[in-house]
């Protein structure tokens, strides 16, 4: 990469990497017990617990969250008098979905076409051996220069808010003057970014019922009320003609001032099909990363085959509504149930529940840790300016930690770049941006400490 000390340093322990990413990996840790099992998760913990300890951490500790999950910290003192920086990650990950479409097994890390495939290669997993990367090349390159926290999160895909009410009753645990979130990824590969806002979220489940039981279509169709067309009729009224999100008071007009999305370049990242139209209005990063989104995750409704001719009695949906910063997620889940409330037909009986939520966040990037990553993103990426990008995704966390250290200064990176497929079939993620990115961060914490002092 570079004769930089550091980098060569990261260079040489790659090898190592793999290894490790590849034990990690290999823990099926799908914080949803009902899928997988316990074992798993508290395997992949009690990995980084060990991992931890082995680089001179104190205090390691497995953290029963409220939630029934398990949270990974430690800390590791710097100099006297030094800065603290806390490191995030989480080791859950999202269920494979259909193992079948993975070209290779979802928890057996596999190089292929020079990237490294695995459930969580990416997201987050990836994150953990990050952020082990940078203190070794520190710990080898003359000592890590800051007082160092790290918390590895059990749950953070199922949005359950363990570690988020964990620090709210442990307010004093992960305080520090930087918090650097691994949990974001580069615009693309080989472009240094960090992450400046994150959509906020909520979840509403729908119930529309019509009838006291289903009906023949026969012999009732066209007068009896059918709760699935009713249902789709709500669902269909949250989109405008071109598929914008239209909530009720919900404004959906602001404007992205970042890093711009081209249109092919999105179409390429979300591999939509030729001649399928994108949607929404504005620019593509004004519709995914400042302004509302919502998504239908599910609906309970007969499937195709073995259905009958029958006139639906009742239907559900889960919906999300992605929350852009400066609106308060609170407010846009009363309007929105207030929206399905008042665009559901025919007098039908509908309820709503929400079962999550999260609060949008916007950083400072004006912020003296910013210069700091800038100039070692610069030195890991020669020839390339960090660039500031938005996220649609959410990451709760990042709003409790802002309300709980007002001055703390939160830094967004990670491996998640559009090829990663985080989430998808074939998650992975590319070595090279391990290996920079490691690199960053290293260089990151040796330039924010020489700046403080």
């Amino acid at each position: 990469m570079s004769s930089n000390p550091v980098a060569v340093t990261v260079a040489s322990l790659m090898p190592r990497a793999k290894e490790e990413l590849t034990e990690l990996v290999a823990f099926k840790s799908v914080a949803d017990f009902g899928q997988y099992p316990r074992e798993e998760s508290e395997g992949a913990a009690r990995w980084i617990s060990a991992a931890l300890t082995a680089e001179g951490f104190q205090d390691v500790a497995l953290l029963d969250t409220p939630d029934g999950t398990q949270s990974v910290y430690g800390y590791l003192p710097g100099p006297e008098g030094a800065k603290t920086v806390l490191l995030y990650a989480h080791y859950d990950v999202q269920p494979p979905l259909d193992e079948a479409g993975w070209t290779t097994p979802p928890f057996e890390l596999t190089e292929r076409d020079g990237r490294w495939y695995g459930r969580g290669a990416a997201d987050c997993k990836g994150g953990v051996i990050m952020h082990l990367l940078a203190l070794r090349a520190l710990k080898a390159n003359g000592g890590v220069p800051v007082n160092v926290k790290i918390i590895v999160e059990g749950s953070e895909e199922q949005g359950t808010g363990g570690l988020e009410r964990y620090a709210e009753e442990h307010p004093d645990l992960l305080t520090a003057d930087t918090i650097v979130i691994g949990d974001a990824g580069n615009f693309r590969a080989g472009l240094p970014t960090v992450t400046t806002t994150l959509r906020g979220m909520t979840m509403v489940r729908v119930r529309v019922d019509t009838l006291e039981g289903n009906l023949h279509s026969g012999q009732f169709g066209g007068a009896a009320p059918d709760a699935l067309a009713a249902l789709v009729r709500v669902l269909d009224s949250l989109r405008a003609e071109d598929g914008s999100t239209t909530v009720d008071g919900l404004t959906g007009d602001s404007v992205w001032e970042g890093i711009q999305y081209e249109d092919e370049q999105f179409r390429k990242d979300a591999k939509v099909l030729d001649g399928v139209e994108l949607i929404g209005s504005g620019t593509v990063a004004d519709r995914i990363w400042a302004r509302p989104a919502v998504t239908v995750l599910g609906i309970d409704c007969p499937p195709v085959v073995g259905a009958t001719p029958s006139v639906q009695a009742s239907a559900r949906a889960l919906i999300s509504l992605r929350v852009p910063p400066g609106v308060d997620a609170a407010r846009a889940t009363e309007l929105l149930r207030a929206h399905i409330e008042s665009h559901t037909p025919w007098g039908a009986r509908v309820t709503t529940e929400q079962v999550g939520q999260g609060q949008a966040f916007r950083a400072d990037p004006a912020s003296p840790a910013y210069q700091a990553m800038a100039d070692a993103m610069a030195a890991a990426y020669p020839g390339q300016e960090m660039q500031y990008a938005g996220q649609g995704g959410s990451i709760p966390l990042c709003n409790t930690l802002a309300a709980l250290y007002p001055k703390a200064e939160i830094l967004l990176i990670g491996l998640s770049e559009p090829e990663a497929q985080i989430h998808a079939v074939n998650e992975s993620v590319s070595p090279d941006e391990l290996e920079r990115l490691s690199v960053a961060e290293a260089l990151f914490l040796r330039n924010y400490a020489s700046g403080a002092n």
